[in-house]
């Protein structure tokens, strides 16, 4: 029932080329905001740290960095002027003592305000908050510098921040669940919303998720529209994981207000500061209307994806620059232009990756990141080369271009830990059709090579370390990846893409969905309990060998407190062929997701467990304390035993 497949990935070289240098002059930032030559001012008060440049204006609280306001286009501030001061635009972190008690949650007040630079050209001022011994169980472990900067003829502020826990016995252990920049737009104009093309809408207000307009269900986050202030919403469901991205696909979202017609968006144009690796799910904009830059959580992960630092263990990490960037429209054109002019700002921004204007000597500069790796062989071809192919016993031998295949440089770890990696910096990037690839704009450090292609089980690692240094040149020889595989395929469902989008979902209870989503299961009974689940694979065998096991594959896209167990032809056995154990946090079934972590199970059959005709495979997720507890397949394969060896 299908040929057996199997996978030679052969790098053959590559290095960091090319790179888009930017320059600040006036209108250097493209978009339809950009209108001014003035210079950049900075003014300083008692209270607040203006700066502007003719285009905009940002005011932060003086010295705790708090983006208070943003005067832009005929608005005095885009920001939610009903909130505090404190709640409008910051930096904050959710942070633990590893003393078991919940997360604490802390938006960054900084006690420090510096001018790092001043000219007309740009303006980069920093708030920073240094930790002591006298601050244990109060503040997060870690000194925290936040940086504004704000260039000539640009329509939209960066910001970034270095986070640092010394070397230094008096600083204690802890786990930072989570840090990130949250902005809290005008709820009275911001209304329109977009996450991606096919994820853009008008959206409930704030107010229809209070008591008496909203009723909470299984998650607080998850609630029932019973009487929206916009009749239309009404039997909606606004749940703010519904537009959680993938962080291949999390370079732009946020809002539009229509009246005046201004564009919100925050533009990550790069993903080596967020952990995870590509796969990795965050939030991004949300009913509020809210607009977020998440540098590090366990959303779709869990425990596993928050770092954890032992009692003096010295770590500094920049995270960002990310780009706030406004745009507005001339008063009767048509105000969704501005997400389209978002996506052309993002494309400049990539292009333009790493930023030059930073003055912190903790973000790499470009030629601070000049790299090259390559092949005695190669002749300098600055590339990667990634091919597929299989051993002639079972199919064609020619080599087939790895198209699709997704190549990162991360931490050096065990294969495929790049997506629990939490700490460091990670480097990706995707083969074309041929095959190729670089990777650009690596900072120094120590690497691992990772890879994986989809269409393939199992994870790729380049077991030599990779030391980057600034005009280093390293040889790697070829590099061969040979999936796991036993025999030819007697069957197989699914498709080995880290995604349970091909597998059965059913359809929602009327009574509890987003219009834009049709995706929820249900397993609870009648008495409102719930149940484990038994799915079972019928299959036939013409005949039965004898010489050796057979073996069953099982990817797994998502586990939440969950177990796999397997039986073969008898589903009643107590005990199982095989169990996983409890497994999994990554609660992605409550959060609307597709995916969470990635796990890989080789299971081996005996062949005194198969019969010659009718036979079944029995899967069942026994554990049933609620209705999010449960596993997502990727892909199941069964393997006959290699007979030609």
């Amino acid at each position: 029932m299908g040929g057996g497949r199997n996978l030679r990935a052969i790098l053959k070289s590559f290095c960091t080329c090319g790179r888009f240098k930017r320059e600040n002059v006036p209108g250097d930032s493209g978009g339809l905001g950009s209108m001014s030559p003035q210079g950049v001012q900075l003014q300083i008060q008692d209270r607040h740290v203006v700066i502007g440049n003719g285009i905009l204006q940002v005011t932060v609280s003086n010295p705790g960095g708090i983006v208070t306001g943003i005067q832009y286009n005929g608005l005095d501030n885009v920001l939610e002027i009903q909130n505090e001061e404190i709640n409008r635009g910051y930096w904050d972190v959710v942070w633990n003592a590893l003393d078991g008690k919940a997360g604490i949650f802390e938006v960054i007040q900084a006690t420090t305000f510096k001018v790092i630079m001043e000219t007309e050209e740009q303006v980069e001022v920093s708030f920073s908050r240094l930790w002591d011994p006298s601050l244990q169980g109060k503040l997060a472990p870690i000194n925290i510098d936040k940086r504004f900067i704000l260039l000539r003829g640009c329509s939209g502020v960066y910001t970034y921040a270095i986070y640092e826990h010394l070397g230094s016995m008096e600083w204690p252990a802890f786990s930072l669940g989570e840090t990130r920049i949250a902005f809290k737009l005008r709820k009275d104009k911001f209304q329109y919303m977009a996450v991606a093309d096919n994820r853009r809408r008008f959206m409930p207000l704030p107010d229809d998720r209070l008591p008496g307009r909203g009723q909470p269900l299984a998650y607080p986050e998850a609630v029932l529209l019973v009487n929206p202030v916009e009749p239309a919403f009404k039997g909606e469901v606004d749940d703010k994981y519904q537009y959680s991205c993938e962080n291949r696909d999390l370079s732009v979202h946020g809002w539009i207000s229509m009246d005046p017609p201004v564009g919100f968006w925050q533009i990550t144009a790069s993903n080596e500061f967020r952990s995870g690796g590509p796969l990795k799910q965050n939030l991004s904009s949300h009913v509020g209307p809210t607009c977020l830059a998440v540098f590090l959580s366990a959303h779709y992960a869990g425990d596993p994806l928050v770092p954890k630092f032992d009692k003096g263990e010295p770590w500094k990490k920049v995270f960002g620059p990310v780009f706030i960037y406004l745009n507005s429209v001339m008063n009767g054109d048509d105000p969704f232009t501005l997400w389209d002019d978002a996506k052309q700002q993002t494309m400049f921004e990539v292009q333009s990756w790493p930023y030059n204007f930073p003055a912190s000597e903790d973000f790499p500069s470009s030629d601070q990141r000049e790299i090259k790796l390559r092949l005695i062989s190669a002749e300098e071809m600055k590339l990667i080369e990634a091919f597929i192919t299989a051993p002639p016993r079972y199919i064609d031998s020619n080599y087939i271009p790895a198209k699709g295949a997704y190549v990162g440089l991360a931490p050096p770890g065990d294969v495929g830990s790049w997506q629990t990696e939490c700490k460091d910096y990670q480097f990706w990037t995707k083969a074309d059709e041929d095959g190729y690839f670089s990777i650009n704009n690596i900072r120094a450090g120590d690497y691992n090579l990772y890879a994986w292609v989809p269409g393939f089980v199992g994870d790729y690692r380049y077991d030599v370390s990779l030391t980057i240094t600034p005009g280093c040149e390293i040889d790697t020889g070829d590099l061969v990846y040979e999936p796991p595989r036993n025999g030819p395929t007697l069957w197989e469902i699914g498709i080995p893409d880290r995604s349970a989008a091909e597998f059965y979902v059913p359809d929602p209870n009327p009574k509890y969905m987003n219009k834009l989503f049709l995706n929820h299961p249900d397993r609870k009974k009648d008495d409102n309990t719930y149940q484990g689940t038994t799915w079972q694979i019928k299959f036939k065998l013409d005949n039965v060998s004898q010489t050796g096991a057979y073996k069953l594959r099982v990817a797994l896209a998502s586990a939440t407190l969950a177990e796999l167990q397997v039986r073969v032809n008898d589903p009643n056995r107590n005990r199982p062929l095989f169990s996983s154990g409890l497994i999994g946090r990554d609660n992605s079934i409550a959060r609307h997701g597709i995916h969470g972590l990635y796990w890989l199970y080789n299971v081996d059959i005996p062949s005194a467990l198969l019969v010659h005709g009718d036979n079944s495979i029995y899967l069942t997720q026994p554990r049933s304390a609620g209705p999010f507890q449960g596993i997502m397949y990727d892909y199941l394969r069964l393997e006959a035993p290699d007979t030609l060896n």
